[in-house]
């Protein structure tokens, strides 16, 4: 063993030293740090002021959310304004443009009924899209008439609306999407833009079953929905009720709270683990309940009361805890009817104060019992509906949130509400892939005859990117590890690098319904949910926790901005914890900035160019420049940033010449191995060169929008840069890029830090690196492994022997040279794992587990789309069992993505251990091994003898996100401010067709309704 060891060990030095001298040579990264030590004497070190800096972040992000809010104000009075000045006229014709009509022509070549010529243009500030920026389209759900006359009413008077969107975008150019949804169905959205049905010919859309609308119209509530599943319910009053259950579902938002009960001769509660209690109406929750919904079956008789009086008795229990939403209540009744009124049941638990409101829904076309159902709803404020076809469902459910909006309306309190981020599929066509959150008031009736009945219009709205929030934050400031995030009252994401709207494995796709991702679910490591607490409860403050990623450790710093959110900064400690100041002259650094090699950071806002017109154009050196020369004195811009990012462009620019140099010297680089140069400073300045044309390029994305994970973003520094600065000063770390390795156009990525001082805490100010070719770097390694002491030169041990097998992999315990080329990119305990094992319980490598809240799993073991780095833990990781010799075979079922949570075992080697070696005896053989890190690197060379049996892994998935317990807990959540369940002056007669009612049952009702509205 100790001449294999020796020989490793030679193996080792010669590659290190080869690779190295490489990896420093066409890098630069010696000139860089010399020149950066230039400066050391004349810039100013500071330490970072996390509470000064977390206070901007808060103003900056209150400063878009108030103008947003200010432009969502003026649309809602102008619809007011233009509904008072409406007389409603049920022969009224108009032609608007339906956002599906427009531009369609019929079989003569005329423009189609509701179409006609609309002009779009395509238009980047909304991702490319075709939009006309002078006009609304209209959006009218399928199931709806185009031309029903609440419809034509409803858009004559809103077409008011265009000027103001106009207005509103012409006053703040970073709008994206202003829209009206009428409490009627149809939506007006602003820029126009054409609608696509589905496949099926249908655009499901209701803008009153969005978030947004849902919370902006009523205030919270709890509502228990009883299903009748007596026998009478068989066949499709059965499958109507299902529907009509689904559909109020669909109405209910993340500040409601809920149960399903089904009730005949017992009570059933849908989900059994959820008896007597109720559960938040979050998207996860109501799917979960949906799945129960098919799992009803119709049998025996119905016995209502015993069901009315467990509703009641959930929600009055519920509500004198403090829990759920504390505001309104509700029961919905899914019948096909009612053999009596149960006055008894509502005496005992509902009157005389009607806190509760009943909106019982009677399912089919029988009216037998219609007269009890009225009577019900009409004696508890509420609203009775009749729904005989699947056709009937959506709109007679919609009705209940009219009721409910009452109080709210006739106190005529607009008050705004916000979103978490989210990824609207519906209207995906429209809002692209990136998250937004939406802010939204409602719009009343204020004519004077409508005051009592409290007649909600709709709801006005305005999307906000999360890219425009992060562009507020100073990231310079932050540091390589650092990041700013905001969650909403619900303890919901509404801004973090965590959250990931996007299917993996690169495929751009949009999560079913994404939204809704909980803080605890990206910082799982604040496991007694301190962190998540205090920013709830709009606390401030600083407090540290161990974070597993390469950051050792992370403090988190909470303040509160004035609308739904609350924001918190993190900072790395070490390097993350100080910021440096140079300086150099105006004109030097512009001349520098403004070579061709350069770039900065997209995302990130040097000067401001969205706040007008004229400025939307200008790239960001564009701006820098106007506003340094004083051409664009409305030009806002970050005055310290640039000042360091003129300094570094100044630094880093010898750079350039010692590039271009290597790559005119025809005897360096013959065989164009080393295909790209690149550096990146603190500032987010880039600089790139190209030793090869750019169509020989075995990796074109580097650097570029594609390669999400090179570049600088606005959540985050480069993963090659972040990488660099984790490990000591002098070392390269090596990598292959995963989505590289997968679509086999392999390369590998050496990078280094560049430090301002010779100290562990020193600032990192750059990191520079380059790209070569996997087979050039492959082939670097196979011949230092051919090299002996033999004085002969015949090397009695070499990778060539076939006895000996070799690998190279990284501090990761990833592959990047293995004998076998298809093994490149896996993880080495998946091919070796009886060696990876024994590595492990030796120490040489730690094992750390990390968790996925949001993840994908496939449904069969084996995915071996591992990640590349111990940063990257958005990928599935194998999982490992000690000491286990077996083999199996791999499923091969090919089945979808579903939602799960994983737990990802990832690996990282020790840093302290430079060789190891050792011994495995597995089914009779005996295999020795040497491990042998490489110098000046992340790598390590593992040399083995003898074949084994390897063992198979597989990925550690556990579905746990339904589970009873977690459904059962609920985590703090600060209740919105406003709250309207019931208003003295509500006029509660409007409770559905309760003028039909039989004279005998008006004369028993009118007594009871003079005593409750008396008190």
């Amino acid at each position: 063993v100790c001449i294999v060891c020796n020989v490793v060990k030679l193996w080792a030095s010669a590659f290190g030293g080869e690779i190295k001298s490489i990896s420093t040579k066409y890098s630069g990264s010696q000139l860089l740090q010399k020149k950066y030590k230039d400066q050391e004497k004349s810039v100013r070190l500071e330490e970072v002021d996390g509470a000064k800096l977390v206070k901007t972040v808060a103003e900056n992000m209150e400063e878009i959310f108030r103008r947003k809010a200010e432009a969502t104000r003026r649309l809602v009075e102008a619809a007011e304004e233009a509904h008072l000045q409406h007389e409603e006229n049920p022969d009224l014709q108009y032609e608007y443009f339906n956002a599906v009509l427009i531009n369609e022509v019929d079989e003569d070549g005329n423009s189609v009924e509701l179409g006609g010529e609309f002009i779009l243009e395509p238009n980047d500030h909304f991702n490319n899209l075709s939009v006309n920026l002078s006009l609304s389209v209209v959006q009218v759900p399928t199931n709806m008439y185009n031309k029903d006359p609440d419809i034509v009413n409803g858009v004559y008077w809103s077409e008011a609306l265009n000027k103001v969107f106009v207005d509103n975008f012409e006053r703040d150019p970073s709008l994206i999407w202003q829209y009206f949804g009428s409490a009627k169905g149809f939506f007006r959205q602003y820029p126009g833009v054409k609608w696509h049905p589905d496949e099926h010919g249908v655009i499901s859309f209701d803008c009153r079953n969005r978030k947004w609308y849902i919370q902006a119209a009523t205030s919270p509530k709890d509502v228990v929905i009883l299903v009748d599943v007596s026998g009478s319910m068989k066949g499709l009053r059965l499958t109507i009720a299902r529907q009509t259950v689904s559909s109020i579902l669909d109405t209910l938002g993340d500040d409601d709270f809920f149960n399903i009960i089904a009730y005949n001769q017992e009570i059933h509660y849908v989900e059994p683990c959820l008896n007597g209690t109720l559960v938040q109406a979050d998207r996860t929750n109501k799917d979960h309940f949906r799945e129960h919904l098919d799992k009803l079956f119709a049998k025996g008789i119905g016995l209502l009361g015993e069901a009315l009086a467990e509703a009641f008795t959930i929600l009055n229990e519920f509500n004198q805890a403090g829990r759920g939403s504390v505001c309104s209540r509700a029961i919905m009744l899914v019948t096909d009817g009612a053999t009596k009124m149960y006055d008894d049941v509502f005496a005992k638990y509902n009157w005389p104060e009607r806190k509760v409101r009943i909106f019982p829904y009677l399912i089919g076309r029988e009216s037998a019992f219609a007269d009890n159902l009225k009577w019900m709803a009409c004696t508890n404020k509420g609203y009775f509906s009749q729904i005989s076809t699947l056709a009937d469902v959506q709109e007679n459910v919609m009705r209940y949130l009219h009721v409910m909006s009452r109080p709210k309306v006739i106190d005529h309190e607009h008050d705004t509400v916000w979103t978490e981020a989210y990824v609207d599929s519906a209207l995906g066509v429209s809002k692209g892939p990136n998250p937004v959150t939406t802010v939204a008031m409602p719009v009343f009736s204020t004519k004077n005859e409508t005051v009592s009945c409290g007649i909600l219009l709709g709801v006005a709205g305005t999307d906000i990117p999360i890219q425009e929030l992060m562009k507020t934050v100073p990231k310079h400031k932050l540091g390589i590890h650092g990041y700013v995030f905001a969650i909403t009252n619900n303890g919901y994401i509404l801004m973090h690098p965590d959250l990931r709207p996007l299917y993996q494995e690169g495929q751009k796709r949009r999560k079913a319904h994404y939204s809704s991702v909980d803080l605890s679910e990206v910082e799982w490591e604040d496991t007694d949910d301190f962190l998540r607490t205090a920013m709830v409860n709009r606390k401030t403050g600083t407090f540290s926790m161990e974070v597993k990623r390469t950051v050792d450790k992370g403090v988190r710093i909470i303040p509160v901005c004035d609308y739904v959110c609350s924001v918190g900064v993190a900072l790395s400690r070490g390097h993350g914890k100080y910021f440096f100041k140079g300086n150099v002259s105006l004109e030097a650094g512009l001349r520098d900035l403004e070579q061709p090699d350069v770039a900065l950071a997209h995302e990130w806002t040097y000067c401001n160019t969205d706040e007008h017109h004229e400025h939307r154009y200008l790239t960001q050196i564009q701006a820098i420049r106007l506003y340094l020369t004083g051409r664009k004195p409305h030009l806002k811009c970050d005055r310290e940033l640039i000042q360091q990012v003129l300094f570094d462009a100044v630094v880093t620019a010898p750079l350039e010449a010692y590039w271009t140099g290597l790559a005119l010297n025809k005897s360096e680089n013959p065989d164009k191995g080393v295909e790209i140069a690149f550096l990146g400073t603190r500032t987010g300045l880039s600089r790139t060169n190209l030793f090869v044309a750019p169509e020989q390029l075995t990796n074109q994305d580097l650097l570029t929008a594609e390669d999400n994970e090179g570049v600088f973003n606005a959540d985050h520094f480069p993963l090659w840069y972040k990488r660099a600065a984790e490990q000591v000063p002098g070392t390269f770390v090596y990598s292959i890029p995963f989505s590289s390795a997968r679509e086999n156009k392999s390369v590998v990525l050496a990078s280094t830090a560049i430090q301002l001082l010779d100290d562990r805490k020193s600032p990192i100010a750059a990191a520079v690196g380059i790209q070569m070719k996997l087979d050039f770097f492959q082939r670097k390694f196979w011949t230092a492994s051919r090299q002996c002491n033999a004085l002969d030169g015949k090397c009695t041990i070499s990778c060539d022997n076939e006895d000996i097998k070799c690998y190279l992999i990284d501090n990761n315990g990833f592959i990047l040279v293995s004998e076998d080329y298809s093994q490149t990119g896996l993880f080495f305990g998946e091919v070796e794992g009886v060696v990876m094992n024994k590595l492990l319980l030796m120490g040489s490598f730690k094992r750390i587990t990390l968790y996925d809240y949001q993840a994908l799993c496939k449904e069969y073991a084996g995915s071996s789309d591992s990640a590349h780095t111990l940063l990257d833990v958005t990928k599935v990781l194998p999982d490992i069992s000690l000491n286990v010799c077996v083999s199996a075979e791999r499923a091969q079922r090919r089945t979808m993505m579903v939602p799960c949570d994983t737990e990802y075992p990832a690996f990282v080697s020790e840093r302290t251990i430079k060789e190891t070696t050792g011994s495995i005896e597995c089914e009779g053989c005996m295999r020795t091994f040497v491990i042998q890190q490489i110098p000046s690197s992340n790598l390590f060379m593992v040399v083995f003898y003898r074949l084994c049996v390897p063992i198979t892994f597989n990925p550690l998935a556990h579905n746990e996100s339904l589970k009873c317990e977690r459904l059962k807990f609920q985590k703090d959540r600060k209740r919105p401010d406003s709250c309207h369940p019931f208003h003295p002056e509500e006029n509660a007669m409007e409770c559905g067709s309760a003028a039909t009612l039989s004279p005998t049952l008006v004369a028993a009702v009118f007594p009871i309704l003079t005593f409750f509205i008396s008190r």
